[in-house]
């Protein structure tokens, strides 16, 4: 079973192994550190579940239900 970001707990860090976001948007979030090898927390999520928040390199990123399911984990 593949994990993602959206399997992750609040408090719970992994390593990114890659991301399926193609386009501008994959662009995008490479830019922001989202790359192989990269620690990620999952900070908290919202009350109904998304966006969720995560910390990497130092900073904190929202992301949506389709992003987090994107970013699988080692």
């Amino acid at each position: 079973m593949v994990k993602t970001v959206d399997d992750l707990q609040p408090g719970e860090t992994a390593i990114i192994k890659k991301h399926s976001v193609s386009g501008t948007l994959g662009k995008h979030l490479r830019e922001m550190g989202l790359i192989n090898g990269i620690p990620v927390k999952l900070e908290r999520r919202a009350p109904l579940g998304y966006p969720v928040e995560i910390k990497i390199q130092g900073f904190s990123l929202a992301l949506r239900k389709e992003e987090a399911q994107a970013i699988e984990l080692e």
